[in-house]
């Protein structure tokens, strides 16, 4: 009878291993390979996603949750845009002192807007039609919305964090049509800067940067890297606040400010994580003296942007908008040298805006799953 019992055992567990084989063959071999090595990565996300559904239906706990997800996934999809080349030209400084520079201009920045205009950390962005109430209640989508965006910035996609933040909290259409007519001239005007500023300059920027950098370089990236950093936060900072009150409390803004400190430090721990990978496979931006002008003429877009109107606008769409104008004009002027061929050119620059196509995509139908009546202006937007 032993003997029978044992041989049943393993049968099943046989059948169990062959049905896991069988499961397993059904996932393409790439995947399985992803799913394997991102475990953790995915334990976690699930553990993050049960957490907003136990949450949303409380509000004073939802908006919090809501923040502490979007502070990070924000940061950390976003990083590219600012500190990006910032961290890839300076991969041998340590990476504490890093963050304490980038942390501390986080904290003057915010703290200059919190007293300047009454508790708001925002700038004013949040003042703009369809985002000036803060949520008296939330929805699960809007308090799981960051777990998406910490999904496809795992999978290195340079999305729209405003498009994916913001989109859910729109309380009219007109105001997500708005941040698209920004963003999309926001891509547009730093594409055609980019392109003006490299078939300029370009040829004479080879000859300068020859050789080993100047010392002065490194206090010069500093300085405008820290300025882009500061610009971005005015523009950005309102896709982490969207989920608390318009003017925050004393107590409130402290634990604004603590929570993304901390983050910054994990992201520069991190060295920017996969995302990071985005900045350092275009051409010739690991050198400082590139990185320096590359965040220089990006400053000054967004600074433009910045006095245009109170409008949110995607900063993710101008970036590669700028990437992508520098690196035509680099592959015009030098494809032998340092810039692409421009067929190469032409792909890179196809990936980032379909992987920023597919960014807007999964925001439009959050929104629409959120509030429904977002699709109609959404169609007169876009067809009328």
């Amino acid at each position: 009878m032993s003997k029978k019992k044992k041989g049943s055992k393993s049968s099943k567990k046989s059948n169990g291993q062959i049905m896991v084989s069988y499961l397993e063959s059904l996932i393409p071999t790439g995947w399985m390979d992803l799913i394997k090595s991102e475990r953790r990565f995915l334990i976690l996300i699930g553990i993050f996603f049960f957490i907003a559904g136990a949450t949303y239906e409380t509000p004073q706990i939802a908006m919090w949750v809501g923040f502490f997800f979007a502070a990070y996934s924000a940061i950390a999809n976003d990083s590219i845009q600012t500190i990006g080349t910032f961290l890839a030209s300076n991969a041998d400084k340590k990476w504490w002192i890093l963050w304490l520079f980038i942390g501390g201009i986080f904290v003057v920045t915010v703290s200059y807007s919190w007293f300047t205009y009454d508790g708001d950390v925002t700038y004013q962005r949040l003042t703009s039609k369809g985002f000036d109430q803060a949520p008296q209640s939330f929805v699960f989508l809007q308090v799981a919305a960051p777990l998406f965006l910490l999904i496809i910035t795992r999978l290195k996609m340079p999305v729209s964090t405003t498009f994916l933040l913001l989109s859910a909290f729109a309380t009219e259409p007109e105001g997500i049509t708005q941040v698209l007519q920004k963003s999309l001239s926001g891509y547009f005007v730093a594409f055609a800067v980019a392109i003006i500023v490299w078939l300029i300059l370009n040829r004479q920027l080879l000859k300068w940067f020859k050789g080993e950098p100047h010392p002065v370089w490194g206090p010069i990236q500093w300085v405008i890297s820290g300025s882009l950093w500061a610009v971005w936060l005015m523009q950005d900072a309102a896709n982490i606040a969207v989920y608390l009150p318009r003017s925050l409390s004393v107590n409130a803004f402290l634990v604004f400010v603590g929570f993304i400190f901390l983050g910054l430090g994990v992201l520069f721990y991190l060295r920017g994580d996969k995302i990071q990978e985005i900045v350092t496979e275009k051409s010739d931006v690991t050198d400082i003296r590139s990185a320096t002008v590359i965040d220089g003429v990006y400053a000054v877009v967004l600074w433009y942007f910045k006095g245009v109107s109170t409008v949110p606008m995607s900063t993710t769409w101008v970036f590669i908008g700028l990437l992508a104008g520098r690196e035509i004009a680099m592959s015009l002027t030098d494809s032998k040298g340092k810039g692409r061929p421009i067929w190469l050119s032409v792909k890179l620059i196809f990936k980032d805006a379909s992987y920023a196509m597919i960014g807007l995509i999964i925001s439009i139908i959050l929104a629409i799953a959120i509030n429904p009546m977002i699709w109609d202006e959404l169609v007169d937007f876009i067809f009328g």
